[in-house]
Order: structure tokens, then C-alpha cells, then sequence
């Protein structure tokens, strides 16, 4: 029996060996810890966006918002997600339990697994792939299979409908979404998210995408709102005709699973706009583009290394980021929800032929750069 666990071990090793994952102990830790450190700050972002949501709308609507629940009323998401723990958790008998506990896990997963090619800083990313940027695009559309899954399992009609439009709606913007970024990839020459922000960084403020490419932003900005389901495009949960969607039978923990995913598809949405179009941790103000020089002290081997550099990179990039947020969060106490069939109208209709455009022009400008 030992003899058979040792020759399984060694088969095992030598296929991560094959795979190019890390076997020695320091290497492990290393990704152990830089896994867990970007999960805990994304479920911490997760609150944070809630109450900032709150507030936010509160304002717009000229209310109060939360306060009483700490300063402010900061820990107001943290007592929500603490009460959605501890309240019970039903399975509809008729349902399939299964595919019901499989559909909020299938939702969240992905979205975690995008943050390995978002970088924070030109040395701050977990994967610096090749492929990057059309990463993002294949592991967020695995996203409304957990949606339809969700709906499928709860053996209602008003969640089975919303699980359909789910899918519609991902099908339909995700296509846009890869041609913008694939507009934005030509321009810099890669697909990694990294080299996409060093392109924007050489020209400095002006250039950022957002002036090379206004018309990949607006289709960007309008495809990854629906993507994220936010309103005027969260119809596959729609209240007044759906009652809650997919997420009608659910409660507790797997109710609050539903929406976490939500707001960490937006959290992850935000930074790619900010690598795509904003320069990512390019922040093209001097004073900051050298404090990070100014703060400089040697190691042992007598180069100097910068201390405030990856800082001052990181609050570019969420400052960026948030910005996004705000006007997303903005956007959905302002703009009415649209009907299903207007949009589809505007995914296929409108932004397809114009983000297909936007590639023809932006590859023949290249060719004639080129030429």
C-alpha cells in the first residue's frame, strides 16, 4: 500500500513538473500566499462597493444612507453578509439540490479567477500571460452558465426565465467586448495586460486609449455594464417582471453568493477598463512619476530599488478603477431598464457593427504605420 501512495506521489510530481507548476516548498507558499492575499482583498472590495453603492444612491436621492452601523455606516455590509450566514438555508424539494448548490459556486469561481492577469503594478500581477486580456473574456463567460445552471435547478418559472436571459444577454456583449479589446490590443501590439499598459505609459497622458480609442471606450463601457448585469441591464433579475430571477428560490449564504459575484464581476471589470483605456498605473503626473525615485535606497547588492514606486502604482490603478465604479453606480440611478428585446437590439444591432468597425479602422491604420 505505501508502495503504491509513493509511485502515485511521484507520477503526480513529475506531472506538475510536465505542467510547469511549482514543487519546491518556497515557490508553493509564494503562490499560496499571493492567492489568498488578492482573494481576501477582492471579498474585502466586495463590501466596500456595497456601501459605496449605498451611499452614492442615497445622495442621488437626496437620503442619508446607512450611518448608524459604524462610522458612516461602514460595517453595514459586513452585519448584512453576517446576517445572510446565519440565516437558513432552503433547498426547493422539487429542485434539483445538486445543480441548486453548484449554480452560486459556478457564478463566483470564475470571477476570483480573472484577477490573475489584472495588474496593479508593472511587477504586481499573479500571471502575466500571453493572452490576457481574451482571458478575462473566456473565464467571465462561464459566468451565466452558473446563472442558467441556477435558474435550471430551482424548478421555477421565474427563475428559469431569468436564467435564459442570462446567457442571451452574456452571448450578446461578449462579443463586443472582444473586439474592443482586440482594438486595444493591435494598438499596443500584445495581448498581455501588461504590455498594454507600458504602450500607454511611453506617450504619457495622451497616450491613453481612451483618446486613440473614444469609440472602443463608449462600446467597452456599455458592453461591460451588461455584462456585469448592472442596471439598465439587469434583466435576467428584473423585479417587476421576473420577482428576483435566478435567485428567486434562494436564501442565505447562496442568496448573498449570487451578488458577491455580481460586484466582483463589477471590481474586475473596473481595473480592465483602467489597463485598457486609462493607462492602468500610468498616472502622467511628474511629482508622482518620481516619488517613488525620490524614496530610492540600495540593497545589498548596491542597486537602488524603489519604495514608494509600487505604492504610489496601486493607488493609481484602484483610484482608476473606483472612478469607473462611481460612474457605473451613477449610471444606475440615472438610466431607466430597458425591455429584452431593446437589448439585444443594442448588442447586436448597434455595438456589434460599430466595435467591428472600430477594429477594421484601427487594423488599417496599423497596416498603413506599417507600410
Amino acid at each position: 500500500m505505501a508502495t503504491h501512495i509513493e509511485t502515485c506521489g511521484k507520477q503526480l510530481v513529475q506531472l506538475l513538473n510536465e505542467l510547469g507548476f511549482a514543487t519546491t516548498s518556497p515557490e508553493s507558499i509564494w503562490i499560496l500566499v499571493s492567492t489568498l492575499t488578492l482573494v481576501t482583498g477582492v471579498t474585502a472590495g466586495v463590501p466596500v462597493i456595497v456601501w459605496l453603492e449605498r451611499k452614492v444612491s442615497a445622495g442621488v436621492q437626496q437620503r442619508t444612507g446607512p450611518e448608524y452601523a459604524g462610522p458612516l455606516g461602514i460595517t453595514q455590509s459586513l452585519v448584512d453578509g453576517i446576517k445572510l450566514l446565519l440565516k437558513e438555508d432552503i433547498i426547493p424539494s422539487k429542485g434539483d439540490a445538486w445543480l441548486f448548490i453548484a449554480g452560486p459556486a459556478v457564478v463566483v469561481t470564475p470571477v476570483l479567477v480573472s484577477y490573475l492577469v489584472i495588474p496593479f503594478d508593472q511587477n504586481i500581477v499573479l500571471s502575466d500571460l500571453g493572452i490576457g486580456a481574451f482571458f478575462w473574456i473566456a473565464v467571465s463567460s462561464v459566468v451565466p452558465l452558473g446563472l442558467l445552471i441556477a435558474g435550471y435547478a430551482s424548478n421555477n418559472k421565474y427563475s428559469f426565465l431569468g436564467g435564459p436571459r442570462a446567457a442571451a444577454q452574456s452571448i450578446s456583449y461578449e462579443i463586443p467586448l472582444a473586439l474592443c479589446i482586440s482594438s486595444a490590443s493591435l494598438l499596443s501590439g500584445s495581448l498581455s495586460t501588461v504590455d498594454i499598459v507600458k504602450t500607454q505609459s511611453k506617450y504619457g497622458f495622451f497616450g491613453w486609449n481612451l483618446w486613440r480609442q473614444p469609440i472602443g471606450f463608449i462600446a467597452f463601457f456599455i458592453s461591460s455594464l451588461a455584462e456585469c448585469e448592472r442596471l439598465p441591464f439587469d434583466l435576467p433579475e428584473a423585479e417587476e417582471e421576473l420577482v428576483a430571477g435566478y435567485q428567486t428560490e434562494y436564501s442565505g449564504i447562496k442568496f448573498g453568493l449570487s451578488y458577491v459575484g455580481s460586484h466582483s464581476n463589477l471590481l474586475a471589470s473596473s481595473p480592465f477598463v483602467t489597463i485598457l483605456y486609462l493607462g492602468g498605473w500610468d498616472s502622467s503626473i511628474p511629482f508622482f512619476e518620481n516619488l517613488g525615485l525620490d524614496f530610492s535606497f540600495p540593497n545589498s547588492s548596491g542597486e537602488s530599488f524603489d519604495v514608494l514606486g509600487p505604492g504610489v502604482g496601486i493607488i493609481t490603478t484602484l483610484s482608476k478603477s473606483y472612478l469607473f465604479i462611481f460612474i457605473s453606480i451613477l449610471t444606475r440611478w440615472t438610466l431607466p431598464r430597458v425591455r429584452i428585446d431593446q437589448l439585444l437590439d443594442l448588442g447586436w444591432k448597434f455595438l456589434l457593427p460599430i466595435a467591428l468597425g472600430n477594429l477594421l479602422l484601427t487594423a488599417s491604420f496599423q497596416l498603413l504605420l506599417m507600410s
